[in-house]
Parts: structure tokens; sequence; C-alpha cells
């Protein structure tokens, strides 16, 4: 069966730092480019992080600019975010996403993280709170 998974989430308080880890099952990682997006409570799903399927580029939301960084590691099919300097404002339930469409990694590598990528996982939630 192919599918995404998600996990690290939690609960840390402000300042602290996490690792979310996305597996992907049923895929040739290397095919297909990746995101994290996520959702916070009342609000639109937002990308956060994209990554080119030959991992070449990647692009942030200015809002966690120098604090995330996305990985991915293809011979064990996942993908990574990692997170440092937690907000208040980064609690969300955090979603991987993958596309295999050239103009996806077009997009990511100019900046823009496609919200419509093929393929979800089912999130994991972190809260940031003191």
């Amino acid at each position: 069966q192919s599918q995404l998974v998600e996990s690290g989430g939690g609960l840390v308080q402000p300042g602290e730092s996490l690792r979310l880890s996305c597996v992907v099952s049923g895929f040739t990682l290397n095919y297909y480019n990746m995101g994290w997006f996520r959702q916070a409570p009342g609000k639109e799903r937002e990308g956060v992080a994209c990554i080119t399927s030959s991992g070449g580029s990647t692009n942030y939301a200015d809002s966690v600019k120098g604090r995330f960084t996305i990985s991915r590691d293809n011979a064990k099919n996942m993908v990574y975010l990692q997170m440092n300097n937690l907000k208040p404002e980064d609690t969300g339930v955090y979603y991987c996403a993958m596309d295999s469409r050239v103009a996806v990694q077009d997009m990511c590598v100019e900046g823009q993280i496609y919200s419509g990528m093929e393929f979800w996982g089912k999130g994991t939630l972190v809260t940031v709170s003191s």
C-alpha cells in the first residue's frame, strides 16, 4: 500500500526543537519532490518547506527561514523537517506531501511551495506552548 506517514510531533516549549519524519512506502522516492505543510487551528493550510527530487534545491516560508531545515534520504525513503527555536505560532498539524511533476519542481526552485501536491500523509500534531 502506497502511503506517507509522519511522526515526531509533540508538545514542546518555546525555543525548543523537534524533528519531524515522513516515511514513504510504495513509491520510488527519488522521483518525487517533497513538501511539508502545516495547518493551525482555524487557519488554512500553508506551505512550510519544499525540496526537489534530487535534494538540490530547497525553499522555505518566510516565517520559518533560518529555523527550519528540510532534508531527505532517498535510500531510506525518508524526508525530515528539523525545527529549531520553535514559537507558539508554529503550532499546528504538520503534513508531508509529494509530487512527481516537473512543474512542481520548478515552483520549488523558484520559491513557491505548491499546495496541490499529488499525495499526502495524515499529519502529526506539533504544539508549542509554555
